[in-house]
């Protein structure tokens, strides 16, 4: 189940990063980009859901 629940968003992202490699290396550059990767995800996910001016209302919202 959770293979199948967590493999989509990273499917997706992996293929949306050209289903190659990292450009950095080391650990630590390795997660810097794939965390730069996510964040991209999950914004386009959330325009694609709400629209830009939605989530904006939604981060006023919710920040102030």
């Amino acid at each position: 189940m959770r293979k199948q629940t967590v493999e989509h968003p990273f499917g997706t992202i992996k293929m949306w990063m050209g289903a190659t490699h990292f450009l950095m290396r080391k650990f630590k550059n390795v997660s810097t980009e794939m965390s730069l990767h996510i964040l991209a995800y999950n914004l386009k996910r959330m325009i694609s859901i709400w629209g830009t001016t939605g989530l904006i209302f939604q981060l006023q919202e919710q920040y102030g």
